[in-house]
């Protein structure tokens, strides 16, 4: 059995928390070295994406936050 996720990946729900813990290391690993390897170009490539949403979208930078 899995648990739906409103983005689309399916995750096991039978796991034990060991296997879920081994999973969430390796991914945690694989996000740092993705980011030590190619961090300036990955911030590029959000700057980029976050000037493609449409403005309705896109909180202006002057506003106070909450």
């Amino acid at each position: 059995m899995t648990a739906a996720d409103p983005r689309g990946i399916d995750l096991p729900t039978h796991w034990t928390p060991a296997q879920a813990l081994a999973v969430f290391e390796i991914i945690e690993l694989l996000r740092d070295q993705l980011w030590a390897a190619y961090g300036p170009a990955i911030q590029h490539a959000l700057r980029e994406e976050l000037r493609s949403e449409p403005a309705s979208i896109r909180v202006a930078s002057d506003d106070p936050p909450f």
